[in-house]
């Protein structure tokens, strides 16, 4: 097991918390809470040793995309794909801008 924390830039604070996924499908679990402002936390608890780079490089390209609120995520992932991790992501952001 590894630990791998990551920060990027962010907005004002969300105004929800949201949990998507589930690590005993052999998937990964996202846990979305309000955060500082300014900072969007990410820590990653992985199965998959020295996968620090890949997980930095899926950050980079989606929060390039889209502006975000600032929030701690914690990941934690049982091997999922790049894939699965986005739309994870995803679906946790969407449920905080519907909640």
């Amino acid at each position: 097991m590894e630990t791998l924390s990551f920060q990027f830039p962010a907005g004002q604070p969300a105004k929800g918390r949201a949990l998507v996924g589930c690590v005993g499908s052999g998937d990964l679990e996202v846990l979305l809470e309000p955060g500082q402002v300014g900072t969007l936390a990410i820590q990653v608890v992985t199965s998959v040793n020295g996968s620090a780079s890949r997980w930095q490089l899926l950050f980079e390209r989606m929060f390039a995309e889209q502006p975000v609120p600032a929030l701690n995520i914690a990941i934690h992932d049982f091997g999922a794909t790049p894939g699965v991790v986005r739309l994870r992501l995803e679906q946790g952001l969407e449920e905080l801008n519907h909640g």
